[in-house]
């Protein structure tokens, strides 16, 4: 290999290493270092024993997949288009499906038509602007394959998510399924906290992403800021592809570094694409220095451009383009397309960006759960071939006006009109009467969907998550993330209660898994749970208008908890004496904190240490029930407890009188006899706070959060506005949107994400104990 005898060889051949032209390369890099090691790691690999995986791999069965299904899925893509509130997601979409011939007319999230974007079916989506479910459609694209220049048809199958923090579980769910997506940024915001948020749930997917710098004609636009803030604040490798032909007012065009070519839109509404080899002069040396930092940037994560580039080679065309296409799929590196959606700029280029560098369905590793293979073959690969047996997922469940409509992406085998599948959770067959392609709130039915599609199916009865097989493999697929909720609030039919309103909370709750239904059984009110204030109130409104249901809700409540902070030790007797048999249980052993696991995503456990049989084996799972109820309820202010684990080292029964029920009591009493022992404290939930708003107001917007016991993490000063972000309780972010409208002259706008939970202050425990303590005193009364 070359590069090996640029490290070995002559001194000549290494100062070529430190010449004027390469001095931007990062030769720290762990890409470039592992060329010093390259002969060396390769006699070893030549005699290591072949590893577990291969073994697993030999157990299960590869198959392959036909030239038919290479045809079909070479040319397909499967993606999402994720981004912060306001960065220009549905409008970007409503564009892309214009140029697709999906739809005749454009139509804005808050257009003067009162018409609303096609992705925002919802009539609170249009009213609010923003998108609060996630959205499914299918188009096809001529797209110009980047290296020969040919048109070749794609079919592509997009999914709009919101970008509100209170819905984020639509863009969990809607990644969960997708082989790539397009992370949309704002060009003058840049990375802002959804942003974050998203990345993160990019890479718990495994996801490959596309970076679109939307808003380029906004005042203040900088797309190379942007770009530095993909690498610094979400840790990825970028690179501009294009570089902007004028910009805010002036945007005229891009141009296209890979094949240094001018793009421009013309004609109505931007939907002809003309493009030039003449760039404009004041943009060339421009364009020539950032294509210079593409290949730079590539380098330092791809073997065969670092050997060019080290060489001093020229990277043609064809090379760059499988380098980044390469680099994309294995979610190295994301390239950095430009322009603005709302005047018609940049789109189209994205969409060829789309086919040529995300992955085809075939492309993305996809392991299923087979409950028939031991615990050392945990999962097993799935493969998109039509003629396998089926496996799919039920990503999404929506109530229509035709039944229950369940969103489904088939990983493996095709899934037929009026087949039987098998549900692998409830181990029920069932037939499926209804299959359609969705485009948002339309259908088109269809007799088959074939591996690597999303689709929908009627009339199955089923929950979110669930895995469909053709029964003849009992495959499960892993459940998607859900975060816990942080706010709740009582609510009530404002008349007389009727059957619609169990039946709107039951359908939402089956809908959204961050929606959360219970009765207090102390107040007898029905308590409901949510990711914020505004998923809360969107939910009311829809009882009203979908149900005809209309609430008054209560003032809403954190989700505080409460933990310990010392380790104590309990030994607990529980013994009762009636008629007959009695009960008898005793337990010893100690509570302690418990970090949270980012495994199991569990921060309570039950460990067993007994040795000897002093507590037969069948009574066990009873203390651990009791431990489990002791959690329900703390001591402090009655809420649930949380970071404890308890161990359970000795303890006795009696031949005739313990039972599991009296171990149960005993694990109970046994733990509120050492919780206040341990210490405990109360926590509340932390939030992420993000504002923008104009640079006359940072002192006014800074000292607003100030006052509500806010620590400022950053701040960002721009030309004419600026960005603060800020950890502050959510107890005292209550009543902050009218304080921000009225100290920024309805210029500000905020939004917040759940961070992490935190003790509350010394004197508000206080506050929170005594006034849980009275209520226990009124309620013996």
């Amino acid at each position: 290999m070359p590069v090996v005898a640029i490290f070995a060889s002559s001194a000549s051949s290494r100062t070529r290493l430190v010449s004027p032209s390469f001095r931007l390369l990062n030769l720290n890099s762990p890409y470039l270092k592992k060329y010093a090691r390259f002969a060396s790691s390769a006699t070893a690999a030549a005699t290591a024993p072949s590893s577990t995986s291969e073994s697993v791999e030999e157990e299960t069965p590869v198959i392959p997949l036909s030239e038919r299904d290479h045809a079909r899925l070479r040319y397909q893509r499967n993606i999402g288009i994720s981004a912060h509130i306001d960065s220009g997601k549905t409008t970007l979409t409503e564009r892309v499906l214009y140029y697709t011939g999906r739809i005749r007319e454009i139509h804005e999230v808050r257009g003067k038509d009162a018409v609303g974007a096609k992705m925002d079916s919802m009539e609170l989506e249009r009213e609010k602007g923003i998108t609060i479910q996630s959205a499914a459609t299918f188009c096809d694209w001529n797209a110009k394959i980047p290296d020969t220049g040919e048109m070749q048809r794609h079919s592509v199958n997009i999914i709009d998510t919101p970008g509100h923090v209170d819905f984020t579980i639509e863009v969990e769910r809607a990644l969960r399924v997708l082989d790539g997506a397009v992370l949309v940024l704002c060009a003058v915001s840049g990375v802002q906290s959804q942003t974050i948020t998203v990345d993160r749930q990019m890479r718990r997917y495994n996801v490959p992403r596309i970076s679109f710098v939307n808003k380029m004609d906004r005042a203040g636009a900088n797309p190379y800021r942007i770009v530095q803030q993909i690498r610094q604040k979400l840790r990825m490798p970028a690179a501009l592809v294009q570089v902007p032909i004028g910009i805010e007012h002036d945007l005229k065009g891009v141009v296209d570094l890979v094949r240094m070519k001018a793009v421009y839109n013309e004609g109505p509404k931007g939907v002809d694409i003309v493009e030039s080899d003449q760039i404009p002069a004041d943009v060339l040396e421009n364009a020539q220095a950032k294509r210079t930092e593409l290949i730079e940037t590539l380098a330092e994560i791809d073997d065969e451009i670092a050997e060019l580039y080290l060489n001093e080679e020229e990277v043609t065309v064809s090379q760059l383009v499988a380098a980044i296409r390469r680099n994309t799929v294995a979610r190295k590196f994301t390239p950095v397309y430009l322009g603005s959606a709302i005047k018609n700029t940049g789109v189209q280029p994205l969409l060829d960006g789309v086919c040529a560098y995300l992955p085809t369905p075939a492309e993305s590793q996809v392991k299923a759960i087979d409950p028939a293979k031991s615990l050392t073959v945990p999962s097993v690969p799935l493969y998109p071939a039509a003629s396998a047996p089926l496996v799919g997922l039920a990503f999404k469940l929506e109530e229509s006006r035709f039944g229950q409509l369940t969103y489904m992406r088939v990983y493996q085998g095709t899934l037929r009109k009026g087949a039987v599948i098998f549900n692998s959770r409830t181990e029920k067959k069932v037939k499926v009467p209804r299959l359609v392609r969705m485009h948002s709130n339309d259908m088109e039915d269809v007799d088959e969907v074939g591996p690597g599609e999303i689709c929908a199916i009627f009339g199955v009865d089923c929950s979110s998550g669930d895995t469909f097989t053709d029964g003849s493999t009992g495959y499960s697929m892993t459940s998607m993330f859900v975060p816990d909720p942080v706010i709740s609030l009582s609510i009530k039919p404002s008349g007389t209660e009727t059957p619609n309103f169990s039946r709107a909370l039951q359908r939402f709750q089956r809908e959204d898994p961050t929606f959360r239904v219970h009765v207090d059984q102390e107040s007898s009110e029905t308590i409901i749970s949510g990711m914020g204030e505004l998923h809360l109130e969107i939910y009311v409104e829809r009882m009203k208008r979908e149900y005809n249901v209309a609430c008054a809700t209560g003032k809403p409540q954190v989700a505080f908890r409460e933990t310990v902070t010392n380790k104590a030790n309990f030994n607990y007797t529980h013994k009762k004496q009636t008629g007959g048999a009695g009960q008898f249980g005793r337990v010893s052993g100690f509570i302690e904190p418990m970090e949270h696991d980012e495994e199991t995503g569990k921060d309570v456990a039950f460990e067993n240490w007994v040795t000897g049989g002093s507590i037969p084996a069948a009574y066990i799972p009873g203390v651990e029930k009791g431990f489990h109820d002791s959690l329900e309820k703390g001591q402090l202010a009655g809420c649930p407890v949380t970071g404890v684990r308890m161990i359970l080292e000795d303890g006795a029964a009696h031949s005739v009188d313990s039972s599991e029920y009296a171990f149960r009591a005993a694990a109970t009493g046994a733990f509120k006899e050492c919780y206040m022992k341990s210490n405990p404290v109360i926590l509340e939930p932390i939030m992420t706070v993000e504002v923008v708003a104009p640079i006359e107001f940072q002192g006014a917007v800074i000292g607003g959060l100030n006052s509500r016991r806010g620590t400022i993490v950053d701040t960002e000063v721009r030309e004419e506005e600026f960005t603060v972000v800020a950890e502050v309780s959510l107890n005292d972010m209550f009543g902050y949107s009218s304080q921000l409208r009225g100290t920024t002259q309805g210029k500000g706008e905020f939004s917040m994400e759940y961070k992490t939970h935190s003790p509350v202050l010394p004197h508000i425990q206080k506050e929170m104990v005594d006034a849980y303590r009275k209520k226990l005193e009124k309620d013996k009364k």
